[in-house]
């Protein structure tokens, strides 16, 4: 198992997320296969210091729904940081970089975010 770390500081949320994403797939190596695991743990340090412009945060919206009828909720991306802190932001923008298929719980297990 290889670990690698990326410094988020003063770069672009979305721009770490790729990032981050495409080393969880396994892409950088060299045996890449798309449905196998690659075995990396990925450790994204500096979180709080992702560059977002004020805009995004106010416009940026997270969507979830219960089932139920009535059930959407959206959050805007400044109510998420204000809640759980940028480490959120980050987890759910990786999550949504990745394909959605039963690797993807097992490749997020393995990434881990710290402020």
């Amino acid at each position: 198992m290889t670990t690698k770390t990326i410094d988020a500081t003063n770069k672009k949320l979305g721009r770490v997320a790729s990032e981050v994403a495409s080393v969880l797939r396994g892409k950088d190596t060299v045996a890449f296969t798309p449905h196998v695991f690659a075995d990396v743990k990925v450790e994204v340090t500096n979180a709080s210091k992702i560059n977002v412009d004020d805009t995004k945060k106010r416009t940026k919206m997270y969507k979830r729904y219960s089932g139920y009828p009535g059930g959407q909720r959206e959050l805007s991306l400044e109510k998420v940081t204000e809640k759980k802190g940028m480490k959120e932001a980050v987890r759910i923008a990786v999550r949504g970089m990745l394909p959605p298929n039963k690797l993807r719980a097992k490749m997020l297990r393995n990434l881990t975010i710290t402020d």
